[in-house]
């Protein structure tokens, strides 16, 4: 607790508006989403992270090839596309990171021999892109109905050439810093399913990253459960 008091302490306070999930101490940018946006996925959701913006679809439990059918388990599969051109080595290793997260929380023996497919479309870019998609394929696969064992979030941290954390970084900050953090967590044990690195920082700035992360996500998941009370008390 004395960590994380000491981590939010260090972190820049910056202005948020909107659904923001900001709380204090928490430099979160403001959050939008919307659900069952697309008729033809099973699930969809678009998903705003101050000025970045991703819309995902998931289709499927559904018909799976068979050059890649498991015989005792769903195939997940995750697509990334730019906003322009083509995908290249950077959506590649994005979709990796995204499709181990989603296997690590998507019950996929209640499903064998079928295809999960995550399809992600990058309307703008503006920091913090592999979070912002990471929330995005959350808010989908539970539209789509797709059994997992918890929620998961994204948070990127920055590091400044001084030391000072900023929590879900714009572009223009991504670039200042010296390292950028990505991590995803669950929501039942706060446990860490994936982490992201560039740049250079020490064990004990890694720590402090990864305690700002778990209590920033906190704010996410309150966010997520507003989201979906929203939603399903209208209908």
């Amino acid at each position: 607790m004395e960590e994380e008091m000491h981590t939010d302490a260090k972190i820049r306070a910056e202005t948020g508006a909107g659904s923001s999930p900001r709380g204090p101490g928490c430099s979160l940018r403001h959050f939008a989403c919307e659900q069952n946006l697309l008729s033809r996925p099973d699930g969809s959701a678009s998903f705003l992270q101050g000025d970045t913006s991703v819309l995902a679809g998931v289709y499927g439990p559904a018909e799976v090839k068979v050059s890649k059918e498991i015989f005792n388990k769903a195939t997940l599969e995750v697509i990334l596309r730019p906003k322009i051109g083509l995908p290249g080595v950077a959506e590649k290793s994005r979709e990796r990171l995204i499709r181990n997260t989603c296997e690590a929380v998507v019950l996929g023996t209640l499903h064998p021999r079928t295809s999960i497919t995550v399809v992600l479309q990058v309307v703008s870019d503006a920091g913090s892109l592999l979070a912002c998609c990471l929330n995005a394929a959350c808010m989908a696969l539970v539209d789509a109905g797709v059994p997992m064992r918890a929620l998961f979030c994204g948070v990127t941290c920055a590091l400044d050439s001084d030391g000072t954390l900023v929590l879900d970084p714009t572009s223009k900050q991504e670039k200042e810093a010296r390292a950028v953090l990505t991590f995803a967590v669950d929501n039942v044990e706060r446990k860490l399913l994936m982490s992201s690195t560039k740049g250079l920082f020490s064990d004990a700035e890694l720590q402090q990253c990864l305690a700002a992360t778990q209590a920033a996500s906190q704010h996410v998941f309150r966010f997520y459960r507003e989201s979906l009370q929203r939603r399903y008390s209208k209908s």
